[in-house]
């Protein structure tokens, strides 16, 4: 066993791994940005994310189910939780694209969705993020020249959303939908179409606009 133990380090640089190599650090935010489907869609596609969650967050309730979140009263929102290899890409570049991303000026939810759960929103964990969140804000607001209404907001327990909901926009399994039996990828877009998400962004932010098909 000692033996083996010395030729470890060996072994593994034979095989094209550094045994002293330190691991990829990884960095997550939160931001609530109305259909955490298509926000996770949208930040699921930056180089530099490894994974967007959807999930409720904001409220006092524990565990919430999506219909506690979409029938009101649970003070969450929609919301996604974003990790990330700041290595690749800066917590300020991802506010930068959030705000880009959405319409910050809607204080009454976004696009189709409307109600308290679909409204826009960011989530801090330290300082560092609250400076980073507030300099996009303000950003954004000189960019657009209009009030942006979205909060900047202490970051409170994030629950993940239920499994059918977790990468929805790629989803294979056929639903039921007002247009049909359809497969959930193309249900998704169907959806982000009818909702007037694209159009609405490029119609704020013109080229600026994130992510906006």
């Amino acid at each position: 066993m000692r033996n083996l133990s010395r030729l470890l380090p060996a072994l593994l640089i034979l095989i094209g791994v550094s045994a002293t190599a330190p691991r990829a650090h990884a960095d997550e935010i939160i931001v609530a940005g109305g259909c955490f489907w298509c926000v996770e869609s949208d930040f699921e596609s930056v180089r530099g994310v490894r994974e967007a969650v959807s999930g409720y967050t904001g409220g006092g309730k524990a565990n919430p189910t999506y219909k506690d979140v979409t029938k009101g009263g649970s003070g969450h929102y929609e919301a996604v939780k974003i990790d990330f290899d700041p290595n690749k890409v800066s917590t300020r570049q991802l506010y930068d694209m959030f705000f880009r991303s959405v319409d910050p000026t809607d204080a009454g939810g976004q696009f189709c969705d409307r109600g308290n759960s679909y409204r826009t929103a960011i989530f801090v964990k330290n300082a560092e993020q609250k400076k980073a969140a507030e300099a996009a804000k303000a950003d954004a607001q000189a960019a657009l020249g209009r009030k942006i209404v979205t909060p900047i907001l202490q970051a409170k327990p994030f629950y993940d959303a239920e499994a059918y909901h977790q990468d929805y926009y790629k989803g294979k399994k056929l639903v039921v939908t007002r247009f049909g039996p359809l497969r959930q990828s193309k249900a998704y877009k169907r959806y982000r179409d009818a909702c007037g998400r694209d159009q609405r962004v490029k119609q704020l932010w013109g080229a600026q606009a994130a992510f906006a098909h």
